[in-house]
């Protein structure tokens, strides 16, 4: 019970950040057949109760090709879009109806003692998705797979405002009244960027993109994805990270790849700060800073608890707050999760580093590395060439980055008289 507690504690900002947020949530057919559907729909109806605004966009590519084998028809692919002719179009239809039907009923659920119980959903769609035809390319004619034309925003804008999930297929329609097969890829990243989503959360059936030694990649930057994209080539991850990237460059602020697998993969990455997939974002995830007044609070609750075990002298409040512009921080999504602190000594040109600290859930990342140099960048700045440390039990983390051995002879006066020969620290010298 306490790790129940504890974890809905620290859910409770996501949970008032999220609230009335438009989200795009894409789910490929692959993931609609996968055992782990109806926890999906569980999760999708606990983002609804708790004020998410959802537009659901659901593929179907093994639907059809299960229909098509049924009715002896062979695929057929040019540059990785299915070429999309009158037999297979009616396999096509075929396919997303009976799909749109499956989550409508899960969705509509009410079972006592369910996750779904009371939640009395209202499940809209409709003609909201105008398709173009893609034409002849290369001399081949995809006859009716179509594009993307024009999502209608201020339909499924009033459908949202009326606490409607918005379910959308990879069928589009003319003006002049022919169906489109489309990439459900494409339909939620138009979605997002048109309704001027806050995510585009995109499901896939690994944990998210895996870099050459199949090692999560946690967060990426738009400007990273094209060396990953060339890696990665046709493959399906390329398709969900091309997705991602176009999303952010339409204006949505964050995308998100999670599995449909992992039970608990949409929430695990929406409502904790290391999340469960890979973040394709605009904006820096994690920040090095200087240190502003707001902070105290947060550097209060970091070295607290160092302070306590003897390795970090004991500062009040007060004092934080009187010398919080000798402070950089490491920020991570509003978490102050490492901080440093540059103490320039009078009438010398050193400085002394001290308030070094490192949340251990986050240590063995190099935060302390990249505080250690934004210390002594700033250093510099001020033209300071010696930096002094003060330690009693990270000795060999300093040596390791070049500090010597050093006494208190060593030390600028005004620093010396202030030694406390009782807490007896070591002290250490870099020139810089």
């Amino acid at each position: 019970m306490p790790e129940y507690v504890n974890w809905l504690r620290h859910a409770s900002p996501y949970i008032n950040a999220h609230r009335d947020c438009t989200f795009v949530v894409m789910l490929p057919g692959e993931g609609v057949a996968h055992p782990n559907f109806g926890n999906i729909v569980h999760d999708l109806v606990l983002l609804h109760s708790l004020g998410v605004r959802l537009v659901l966009v659901h593929g179907s590519r093994p639907q059809i090709e299960g229909r098509l084998a049924a009715r002896g028809l062979a695929p057929r692919y040019h540059h990785g879009l299915r070429i999309t002719d009158a037999p297979t179009l009616e396999c096509v239809i075929d396919a997303v109806g009976a799909l749109r039907l499956a989550i409508e009923a899960r969705l509509s659920m009410d079972i006592a003692a369910s996750p779904m119980q009371g939640s009395r959903l209202r499940v809209a769609g409709g003609n909201l998705v105008t398709a173009r035809p893609i034409g002849v390319l290369e001399g081949v004619d995809y006859v009716h797979t179509g594009e993307v034309r024009r999502i209608d925003r201020k339909g499924i804008g009033r459908l949202l405002d009326e606490r409607s999930i918005v379910l959308l297929s990879s069928l589009g329609y003319s003006p002049t009244g022919e169906i489109f097969n489309l990439a459900c890829e494409d339909v939620a990243t138009r979605a997002a960027i048109e309704l001027g989503a806050d995510k585009l959360l995109l499901f896939g059936a690994e944990p998210g993109l895996l870099d050459e030694h199949g090692k999560l990649v946690r967060e990426l930057r738009p400007q990273q994805i094209p060396q990953h994209l060339a890696r990665l080539g046709s493959d399906y991850q390329g398709e969900l990270l091309d997705a991602a990237g176009e999303a952010c460059k339409g204006g949505v602020e964050r995308s998100h790849i999670v599995s449909y697998v992992d039970n608990g993969a949409l929430l695990t990455e929406l409502f904790t700060r290391d999340g469960s997939g890979t973040l394709v974002a605009q904006e820096q995830f994690e920040i090095v800073r200087e240190a502003t007044i707001e902070d105290v609070g947060g550097l209060l609750d970091l070295i607290s608890p160092l302070e306590e075990q003897g390795v970090l002298v004991r500062r009040s409040r007060e004092v934080l707050e009187r010398e919080i512009e000798q402070f950089s921080v490491v920020e991570r999504e509003g978490m102050i999760i490492a901080c440093a602190a540059l103490y320039p000594i009078l009438d010398s040109q050193a400085g002394e580093l001290a308030c070094l600290a490192v949340n251990p859930e986050y240590r063995h990342g190099g935060r302390g590395d990249d505080l250690l140099e934004r210390i002594e960048q700033r250093a510099r700045q001020q033209g300071i060439n010696t930096l002094f440390v003060l330690t009693t039990r990270t000795a060999h983390w300093f040596r390791e980055r070049g500090f010597e051995p050093s006494g208190v002879e060593r030390l600028p006066a005004a620093r010396a008289s202030l030694y406390n020969y009782q807490r007896n620290s070591k002290i250490f010298e870099k020139s810089i």
